[in-house]
């Protein structure tokens, strides 16, 4: 028996290292709690982001130091890698702009409670990237979960409620769904341990039973299809910092643990057989997503769809499970991090505290009225639809030629089809925003003490215009398994 003493030895200061980023995170959020009872009413919502964004810089610091130093910490419990940092990576930069938006909340919502939220939410995400086995896949899944439900009925809005009751109940039954693949794959396996799966019991149905059930709720969390149809209600009616987070932070969080079980805990023998469903969702996805993008007129809905094909690119690209196919979808994930954070900031400086900005009849003629905002709003949508020079037409390109190099043909055709049907979606925004205005159209405008979405702006237009004229493919991320 293993006792407390034991225990206690055998966790080092290298452990308590590994996930200290992480500890920072959670630990700010409790900073911003205490910020809150203590300072004056008028000086709650200020300190709450800068509290925030200083944990989540601090975090970006501990995580750069830890890029290069591989280290399987709590006995292969929690695996820090360049793999896992990278995902850690693009979750801390989510968080960080989504806090910029933070000033769309209404001002009945306590800003202190729902900046402590995100940030406990990028930590389970970040769990989730470094799980080395099921207890702390599903520790940092549920982390991560329960405070979204709690993040998207914050708004008084009635589809607020109906959005965060939609999310617990259906994203309630498909982590039971996951819960109970994991309890068959320990089952089988004797381990919880991801390295265990790469050893199955021959003959055994049960195994495979497992990983399908494990899968659905794999893509259930990614939204993909079909497993998609609670994103677009939720992505409309939770409140527009939160639907910007859970657009990559709680995709990236989940990308990482799908991509860890494909390359390190497969069986070679059987990956062709149990990695064919994510393949056909995958496929699924790029058409589908796109198809449903076109006919949307709420740009929460049209991004919602549009992150279903954008997910659908990144997965494909595992196809094979190629090093160059993992190094090209971790740097397309950046890639969709910045061009939709992007969309989102400039949906935040349209909005009041209703999210006006989200209806598309608030960009007639916006070209007129707030030509700057246009301006990054095209360009952005010019980088989802992977046209040139954005960095969205460069992580296309590297995408495609991961899948064809790997042999999936068909993969790589249809990714060419839905980025085709994309190009439609967003150029109806664009059409709206530069046609001439018939009419005078009022819309939401950002306060002028709040100018932290046109820094986002800023971030995200000089990101997608420098990594597509200089991309920097992240190396050394192949992922760890012990």
């Amino acid at each position: 028996m293993i006792t407390a003493a034991a225990l206690q030895h055998a966790i080092t200061a290298a452990d308590w290292e590994a996930l200290r980023p992480i500890i920072w995170i959670a630990g700010g959020a409790l900073a911003v709690l205490l910020f809150d009872l203590c300072l004056p009413r008028g000086a709650h919502r200020i300190s709450s982001v800068l509290l925030g964004v200083t944990s989540l810089v601090w975090a970006g610091g501990f995580l750069v130091r830890n890029y290069h130093t591989p280290y399987a910490a709590f006995g292969g419990a929690f695996l820090s890698d360049g793999f896992s940092v990278v995902f850690q990576g693009a979750i801390v930069l989510a968080t960080l702009l989504s806090l910029l938006f933070v000033y769309t909340f209404e001002e009945r919502i306590s800003s202190a409670g729902a900046v402590a939220l995100l940030l406990w939410a990028a930590s389970g995400a970040m769990l989730m990237t470094g799980a080395g086995n099921l207890l702390i896949l599903f520790l940092g899944l549920e982390l991560l979960s329960l405070a979204l439900y709690a993040l998207c009925g914050m708004a008084s809005r009635r589809a607020a409620r109906e959005a965060a009751l939609k999310y617990l109940l259906l994203s309630s039954m498909a982590s039971a769904v996951m819960l109970y693949g994991m309890v068959l794959l320990f089952g089988v396996t004797g381990s919880v341990n991801f390295s265990a799966f790469l050893a199955p019991p021959p003959g055994n149905p049960l195994y495979l039973v497992a990983l399908g059930l494990f899968y659905v709720g794999v893509a259930f969390k990614l939204g993909l299809v079909p497993f998609h149809i609670w994103m677009p209600d939720v992505f409309e009616g939770a409140p527009l910092p939160v639907t910007a987070f859970m657009s990559v932070a709680t995709k990236a969080g989940m990308l990482a643990v799908l991509a860890r079980i494909i390359y390190v805990a497969t069986p070679a023998g059987l990956a062709n057989k149990v990695l064919l469903p994510i393949w056909v969702v995958a496929a699924l996805s790029m058409i589908i997503g796109n198809l449903a993008a076109l006919s949307q007129s709420n740009l929460k809905r049209l991004l919602a769809y549009s992150g279903i094909g954008q997910i659908g690119y990144i997965v494909a690209a595992f196809a094979g499970a190629t090093a160059l196919g993992l190094r090209y979808a971790l740097f397309y994930l950046l890639a969709y991090l910045f061009m939709t954070l992007g969309a989102f900031a400039v949906i935040a400086a349209l909005s009041d505290q209703a999210d006006e900005g989200a209806r598309l009849v608030s960009y007639a003629g916006l070209a007129h009225r707030r030509p700057m905002l246009a301006a990054a709003m095209s360009f952005f949508l010019i980088g989802l639809a992977g046209l040139p020079p954005t960095v969205g037409f460069m992580g296309k390109l590297l995408l495609l030629s991961s899948v064809l190099n790997a042999g999936y043909i068909s993969l790589a055709v249809l990714l060419i089809v839905g980025t085709a049907i994309s190009i439609y979606a967003y150029a109806k925004i664009i059409r709206v925003m530069y046609a001439p205005m018939r009419h005078e159209v009022v819309a939401g405008a950002m306060s002028a003490t709040w100018p932290l979405p046109w820094i986002a702006i800023a971030i995200c237009s000089v990101a997608v215009l420098g990594l597509g004229l200089y991309p920097l493919v992240p190396s050394a991320v192949l992922p760890l398994v012990k």
